[in-house]
């Protein structure tokens, strides 16, 4: 079975992914407390580890670990990513790529998977990057991957850079085939959550904005999405026939419903976001607030597509055996760092 490491493994969405692929998922490492809780919480026989990645010596790691054959590595993106607007990059955090080679080096792993935002390939030092990981013996191919083309009900485009030392790596990576998922097949039944009237006298009036543009193109009986918060380009609403625009680390999304009292709103719930980037329901996500879980979602990795990327990478010979998720979280380990502190339990959120 191909063993796995997950570097800036976030709450665990590579590894969701990868276990799905049928790969043995043996360690994570975060510089986020909460995030390698919750890693730990789904993958409870992995060994975690809680800090920077620079800070930490790959060889220690790999003591405890022992060998591996595939490295997935997301690092950090939020300097990369054009949601940053006009503030600032800052070159430290866009430098993490490079620890990938550096861990790399002295895990030898047959096979890297890099993910990140798209905007990594305009950095100065992507280059770099790419000539590092030849010199290491890789051969990089590059793909640009849409998660709505891979079973995801959302539309999210994301940088992968697959990595194989003895072969040449897939210039293609097969979509799924048939309709893509709407958004609607996220939303839990009616009812489950609580919701408002649209106009209650405190909403923004550029939400209300917002919501007038969605009933001037649908009518008044049709439910749709509106941005709630961050910037957008395309007037601020979506049908729920399509998949869902790419969730962020912000509470984005807004229901509006038709009822016999006027139009209702409420925001997309946890859950909804989870399946929105394509966990299953067995995800375990009860740790942190609300922004805390939602910060763990918009940052991670929509296991779909990760799953299609290894497939297609290392091959059906190499995952010669499948696991069902269930099973495969009873293989990994504990956290190795300062212990897991339970920051209180959502029932609605497992």
């Amino acid at each position: 079975m191909i063993r796995a490491f997950d570097m800036f493994s976030g709450g665990g969405g590579s590894s969701y992914g990868a276990t799905l692929a049928g790969a043995s998922v043996v360690g994570g490492v975060d510089a986020w407390a909460l995030a390698t809780e919750v890693f730990a919480d789904n993958f409870p026989e992995a060994e975690v580890f809680t800090g920077r990645v620079e800070e930490l010596e790959p060889r220690i790691i790999l003591d405890k670990i022992g060998s591996i054959d595939l490295l997935l590595a997301s690092p950090e993106c939020t300097n990369h990513s054009c949601a940053r607007g006009a503030r600032p990059r800052l070159e430290s955090s866009r430098e993490t790529a490079l620890q990938v080679v550096r861990y790399a080096r002295v895990m030898k792993p047959r096979w890297i998977i890099i993910e990140n935002v798209v905007h990594m390939r305009p950095w100065s030092r992507y280059p770099d990057l790419l000539q590092t990981l030849r010199d290491e013996g890789y051969r990089v191919a590059e793909h640009v991957l849409n998660a709505a083309d891979y079973g995801v009900p959302q539309k999210r485009r994301r940088l992968f850079l697959l990595c194989d030392r003895e072969a040449e790596p897939p210039s293609q990576i097969s979509k799924k085939r048939g309709l893509k998922r709407p958004a609607a097949s996220i939303l839990d039944k009616p009812g489950t959550w609580n919701r408002s009237p649209l106009d209650n006298g405190r909403r923004a009036a550029a939400t209300l904005e917002r919501a007038e543009r969605g009933f001037a193109a649908l009518g008044r009986d049709v439910p749709f999405l509106i941005v709630y918060y961050g910037s957008d380009g395309a007037g601020g609403w979506q049908p729920l026939t399509v998949p869902l625009r790419t969730i962020t680390t912000l509470d984005r999304f807004g229901l509006c419903e038709p009822s016999d009292d006027g139009p209702m709103l409420r925001m997309l719930q946890v859950p909804e976001l989870a399946r929105a980037m394509g966990f299953n329901n067995d995800l375990i996500l009860e740790r942190g607030t609300r922004r805390d879980r939602i910060m763990l979602l918009g940052n991670g990795v929509c296991p779909p597509v990760m799953t299609a990327a290894i497939e297609t990478l290392v091959g059906d010979d190499a995952l010669d055996t499948r696991q069902d998720l269930s099973d495969a979280k009873t293989t990994t380990r504990t956290i190795v760092d300062h212990g897991v502190c339970s920051l209180g339990v959502a029932p609605s959120v497992r």
